[in-house]
């Protein structure tokens, strides 16, 4: 094909600059948006917690075993491991760009279960938990009472029943964490009374092992002649400050009974008091909500946004939902300098062109194909 042909056929030549425009109209509208390209290599997570232990026990009984078990596994690149004094352990492992995040999540996990055997008891009991890591944060909100009506601990509940679980189930959202703990039933042991009465740690901890539990029972009636089967039930786990206080420790010969709460001071309180979040200086709970893979980050937190605005219709009394951070702002204003540019480029070129050409059928041609 000549390429004279353009221009001794300017109608060909609109048309094929319209049919363009259009399709460039349509991937605007449809493509995907997100702040940055897909060029990060792909990230696992490995994440546990050892209560009660510092940095260091954290990294020579926890995080060696597993970086020995993980290290090697298929189409890995490196690793990096933190551990705090906080008892908190977490590992990231980093894969070539282009590898599958569920099949290297998979790969991962195969590697910590061979190095189960090798953790600390208290850190199998809570588990060690594998994940894809997102990168992309697109919202932080934040839950607060502007009067400090409620406490935080209030706040944290809530938010993790009655706001998370709605947020994570919005389409396109990879992952959605609330920066918060969890209710806890507190017991702060009294050492002086402890000693009085020869008393360990370990000795309040294996009377909760055998007083607190959830079993079953069983049931009577399945044999024999019996006309009714009955299945047995119990109370299970204590539920308050109070039937914790009940807990028996000791009983002795004289009928003399030493309770939890003579040696101890028990409350509902928050699992670790670590951190605290504050927005505007009052007690609040935020979340970070993350992208998933190849979504529209505008649709996502259009959807977000509207859904804060009904869930904002049911709070309590005294209760707010504050946006501090939304990745819109920058998306929107990045479009906003493209289509600025583009219109300035379209006014030059015109210009440029009918000054030249010194006619104006020939400027629409390069004109209508600027966009």
């Amino acid at each position: 094909m000549k390429l004279d042909r353009f221009i001794n056929r300017p109608v060909l030549s609109t048309v094929i600059s319209i049919f363009m425009v259009i399709l460039g109209v349509i991937g605007l509208l449809f493509l995907p948006i997100t702040r940055y390209p897909d060029i990060a290599p792909p990230t696992i997570q490995v994440s546990t917690t050892y209560t009660g232990a510092n940095a260091q026990t954290i990294l020579n009984s926890v995080i060696a075993p597993l970086e020995e078990s993980i290290n090697g596994v298929e189409n890995m690149l490196y690793m990096t491991s933190t551990a705090t004094n906080t008892g908190s352990a977490s590992i990231n492992v980093y894969f070539k760009q282009g590898t599958d995040p569920d099949m290297a999540a998979v790969n991962v996990q195969n590697r910590v279960a061979k190095a189960q055997n090798l953790l600390p008891a208290e850190v199998t009991r809570v588990g060690v938990i594998t994940e894809k890591r997102q990168t992309s944060m697109l919202m932080v909100f934040s839950l607060f009472s502007p009067d400090d009506r409620y406490s935080l601990e209030f706040l944290e509940n809530y938010a993790k029943i009655n706001v998370l679980p709605l947020i994570q189930r919005v389409s396109g959202v990879g992952a959605a964490d609330v920066m918060a703990t969890d209710y806890s039933m507190r017991i702060w042991l009294k050492p002086d009374v402890m000693a009085q009465y020869g008393l360990m740690p370990a000795d309040i901890a294996g009377i909760l092992a055998e007083q607190n539990i959830e079993a079953a029972p069983g049931q009577f009636g399945d044999q024999g002649n019996q006309s009714f089967q009955y299945v047995l039930t119990y109370k299970g786990r204590l539920q308050t400050p109070e039937e914790f206080g009940n807990m028996v420790i000791r009983a002795n010969d004289d009928g003399q009974i030493l309770y939890l709460k003579d040696v101890a001071d028990i409350e509902l309180g928050r699992l670790t008091y670590g951190f605290k979040n504050f927005q505007n200086g009052h007690n609040a709970v935020s979340a970070m909500v993350y992208q998933a893979a190849g979504s529209n980050a505008t649709a996502i937190i259009g959807d977000i946004t509207n859904l804060l605005e009904d869930i904002k219709k049911d709070l309590p009394p005294g209760m707010e939902i504050e946006t501090t951070l939304n990745a819109n702002d920058f998306l929107f204003a990045s479009i906003h300098e493209v289509i600025k540019t583009l219109i300035e480029a379209f006014i030059l070129v015109f210009f440029v062109v009918y000054v030249f050409l010194q006619d104006f059928r020939s400027t629409l041609i390069p004109a209508i194909a600027i966009p």
